[in-house]
């Protein structure tokens, strides 16, 4: 996702919902004690203005519970789809308290986006642009720190000794012959008031953050226990499939649900704005009704229906033309018209569909005055709001119990919530009579749409005789989610949506003669986020076009780099230690090609050398080495595991992944025609940190950018041959 000032989020949400909240203070009242634990009550204070957060204290109440057990659970206020969050975000507040990794829990905090907004978002929850740590980092310092201080507050009442000699280690409390654990003090230390202010430790004194720590959803995620949005069930609850458009923007006209109603096990057939619903009592019954319904017209008056080869055709003939200025610096054309060498680039990038593993799905209940979503809920603010403006309900009367996630890579966290949205209109066409699980197969997910945008870049550059670069006109073509949605006010800024221009128009390169323009078309396809955003395009783009010129003038692609980045030291540090550990500089061996790519995503620098060999023709990964700088790294193996995740993610969209249109029908459906990468094509992997005591930067995305481009600039090494668009087409590919 691309991250937003909290500004002006601000004025984004107020377009979405009233805003709830008041000072976050007004949640946390010292005093009373919930079931003897260390948790004081929270309750929702008057509406009003959000105060800003930066200005709040430490909130452990909010986010630590500590019960007489002895266990410590931390309010996780994002989603986990697999990134790890819930180990990291507990391994903060663990080291401030000084636990014991052993009695940490935790627990998915509701919605309530007064207490659990995301930092970086301003007064919205929810999980995106790799925030989650970044965000929560000095909030859940502070938290655990000041629960140790209540802790030690306590202890200090009941021994009578000075609070200074009382020291904590694994979770026990100290002090001479006195010793108590946690859960034995938490009764009074729930008494205590929480500090205004705390001291927060020194990097150098962590004990947790920095090592490797199992992860707390293993165990449950290996035998079962974890529970997933598809593992709801609901006494009475129906579950709900719905036949769509084959192009998108058509909508029904007539058919005969009649057969679909014979189907045993199915209840009703409905109609919703998204197309025609099967409701049955499980979801084979729902999906063989669905397949049952006959004689479907749609009306198409309205409807997409472009191809992929026309779509190309209108993208390409666009950059070939000015567009409007997003980066200007010098004078492009003329450094171009004094340059030695040129080099005229084209790049084409496809739809991707994000294909997790578990497909969409949400169960909704009228409950109450209200209703009660469970949902692997990314974007819990703007899902309260969509569901409760469809329903004409206040968006606190639409509580979300948010579960784990099997995946979302961007796709659950969309500006109209179309999922949940989808079952809120279930519920009211049946006017709440019985829980809805609405639930989307696999081919609803693939030909489903809100994709990554398909674009077309155009680039222009140009070497000096000493080899520097001469000018870089760049020309990018493509489709834009925010216009039309809340966001667009706010990201879209004199025409230019900075989602499709990132890592271009902002890019460190210190080129002085450097424009780069955007042409936005509008085409019927739903579009959006994709894990890494608009880095998925420009940083190939980037680092394809800047390994090409490094090649033209004669110079080593690292020393090239090197050059370009005096005044970006940490760019400089992951190149230094990428290149040593990547063994740069030494032959990769005949029939081999060794390629490298940098580029910095979500305020993390990131890169990568990958190996490849040349096997009967075709093309194979060995090994990516892989460098990041993120700051402080919470989990070393979790960062490992979603830069490896990234990497895989990557390679997939590089050597397989897109989505394919024949005038306005999506051509895959499945993974047999819309291949993920196979186990069998994962590289060997290694992945080093650079060693820092600054705060923690995004992990979640970074990883992707940088893999697709120096697979090409190995290619390119191995064979002399150039791939520049995606997906490379290597089962074709000869090298010579």
């Amino acid at each position: 996702m691309h991250i937003i000032k909290p500004d002006q989020y601000a004025r984004m949400l107020a377009q979405l919902a009233p805003a709830t909240a008041a000072s976050r203070r007004g949640f946390l009242k010292g005093g009373a004690a919930l079931a003897g634990a260390l948790v004081i009550g929270v309750h929702l204070a008057p509406r009003g203005a959000m105060a800003a957060a930066k200005d709040d204290g430490p909130m452990p109440n909010a986010f630590v519970r500590i019960a007489p057990d002895n266990t410590v659970t931390v309010l996780i206020k994002h989603l986990d789809m697999g990134q790890g969050v819930t180990t990291g975000l507990t391994t903060i507040v663990a080291e401030e308290l000084d636990a014991d990794w052993g009695q940490m829990r935790a627990e998915f905090a509701p919605a309530n986006p007064a207490l659990y907004n995301n930092l970086a978002f301003g007064p919205v929850q929810g999980t995106g642009g790799s925030t989650s740590v970044a965000n929560s980092w000095e909030q859940l310092r502070k938290a655990g720190a000041a629960a140790r201080h209540m802790l030690v507050a306590a202890a200090a009442e009941r021994w009578k000794v000075p609070a200074s000699s009382i020291s904590i280690e694994k979770g026990v409390l100290t002090s001479g012959s006195n010793r108590a654990t946690f859960g034995e003090l938490s009764a009074d230390a729930a008494k205590q008031a929480v500090p205004k202010e705390v001291r927060l430790k020194e990097p150098k004194d962590f004990k947790l953050i920095g090592t490797r720590l199992p992860r707390l959803d293993s165990a449950d995620k290996t035998d079962g226990k974890a529970i997933y949005a598809l593992d709801i069930r609901r006494p009475g609850m129906l579950t709900a499939l719905i036949k769509r458009p084959d192009r998108f923007g058509a909508s029904v006209k007539s058919f005969d649900a009649s057969a679909a109603k014979k189907v045993p096990g199915v209840v009703d057939v409905v109609t919703v704005p998204a197309g025609i619903v099967v409701l049955a009592q499980n979801t084979w019954a729902a999906m063989q009704g669905r397949d049952a319904l006959a004689d479907i017209v749609w009306d198409e008056a309205k409807a997409e229906s472009r191809g992929t080869a026309e779509l190309l055709d209108e993208y390409r003939k666009l950059a070939g033309t000015p567009g409007k200025p997003a980066a200007r610096r010098g004078d492009a054309a003329k450094g171009l018209a004094g340059a030695a060498k040129t080099v005229d680039l084209d790049f084409a990038f496809p739809y991707l569909a994000h294909a997790p593993m578990e497909p969409l799905n949400c169960v909704i209940e009228k409950t109450g005055d209200g209703v009660t979503i469970w949902a692997g809920s990314q974007f819990q603010t703007v899902e309260q709001a969509v569901v409760a403006g469809i329903l004409g309900l206040k968006p606190e009367q639409v509580k979300i119990e948010t579960q784990w996630a099997g995946g979302s890579f961007g796709r659950r966290a969309n500006p109209p919530a179309d999922y949940m949205a989808e079952a809120a209109t279930i519920l009211k066409a049946i006017d709440g009579k019985a829980p809805v699980h609405l639930v989307w197969t696999r081919e609803d997910d693939i030909k489903g749409g809100f994709y990554r945008p398909l674009f077309v870049h155009k680039v222009q550059a140009g070497i000096t005789s000493d080899g520097r670069i001469a000018g870089w006109r760049q020309r990018i073509v493509g489709q834009s989610f925010i216009v039309g949605t809340p966001f667009e006010p706010v990201i879209v800024k004199e025409d230019i949506d900075g989602t499709s221009v990132e890592g271009s128009a902002d890019s460190p390169y210190a080129i002085a003669d450097f424009e780069v323009d955007l042409h936005t078309v509008k085409v019927g396809v739903p579009t959006l986020w994709w894990r890494s955003v608009g880095h998925t395009h420009t940083a190939h783009v980037m680092e394809v076009t800047i390994d090409e010129l490094a090649r033209a003038a004669g110079k080593d692609p690292v020393a090239f780099r090197t050059e370009l980045l005096k005044e970006h030291p940490r760019h400089l540090g992951v190149l230094k230690l990428l290149a040593e550990k990547g063994e740069w500089g030494k032959p990769a061996g005949p029939g081999k090609g060794r390629g490298i790519a940098l580029h910095e995503s979500f305020d993390t620098v990131v890169g990568s050398i990958v190996d490849v060999s040349v096997v009967d023709g075709r093309i194979k990964v060995d090994k990516v080495v892989c460098a990041l700088d993120c700051g402080i790294a919470v989990n070393p193996d979790v960062v490992a595991a979603q830069i490896e995740g990234g990497i895989g993610f990557g390679l997939g969209a590089a050597l397989h992944d897109e989505i394919t249109l024949d005038k306005g029908v999506v051509e895959q459906a499945n993974f047999d025609t819309y291949v993920p990468l196979r186990i069998s094509e994962m590289p060997k992997i290694e992945v080093h940190i650079v060693p820092s005591a600054n705060a923690p930067t995004g992990v979640g995305e970074p990883g992707v950018p940088v893999i697709a481009p120096a697979l090409s600039n190995a290619i390119f090494d191995a064979t002399g041959k150039r791939l520049y668009s995606l997906p490379f087409k290597l089962d074709e590919f000869k090298a010579t």
